[in-house]
């Protein structure tokens, strides 16, 4: 088992958005609509008030088909994070982080994203993040974050 305690990541990067492509269904497409406009949403219960995301057809709270989509601050909480070294689509040498990152004014709502703006080696649990957009194949765009 290889000791990465003393190893330097160096800068952070969004992966490359000429490499990602998405689909979306009735559930998904008002969060990736908003994200074209470079708005943060979630998926919100419209009956009881529970976000989920990913977006599901009901509430697994009360069962609800309803919903809304808030717009959200925009900002966050790292609540977990992985370092990448390799570009996942050519496995060249790419330094990401994905992170998953508690959303604010969601009570809890979390979102998998990646993380750019800083060094690999600064990122930790707990650290405050805001939102930033990539483009995306097929004009779209995806939320990632930056530090705070």
């Amino acid at each position: 088992m290889t000791d990465n305690r003393n190893i330097s990541y160096g800068p952070a990067n969004a992966l490359p958005g000429d490499q990602i492509a998405i689909t979306t269904n009735p559930d998904t497409e008002p969060f990736w609509e908003k994200a074209k406009a470079r708005t943060l949403t979630a998926c919100q219960c419209a009956d009881c008030g529970h976000f989920r995301m990913p977006p599901s057809p009901y509430c697994p709270e009360c069962q609800s088909s309803n919903k809304s989509w808030p717009e959200l601050p925009g900002t966050g909480t790292v609540f977990s994070f992985a370092i990448c070294t390799r570009n996942p689509k050519n496995g060249e040498d790419y330094v990401y982080v994905p992170v998953v990152v508690e959303l604010d004014g969601t009570d809890g709502a979390h979102l998998v994203s990646n993380l750019g703006g800083c060094d690999a080696d600064d990122v930790e649990i707990g650290m405050k993040v805001a939102v930033d957009w990539n483009p995306i194949k097929d004009d779209w765009v995806l939320p990632v974050f930056r530090p705070a």
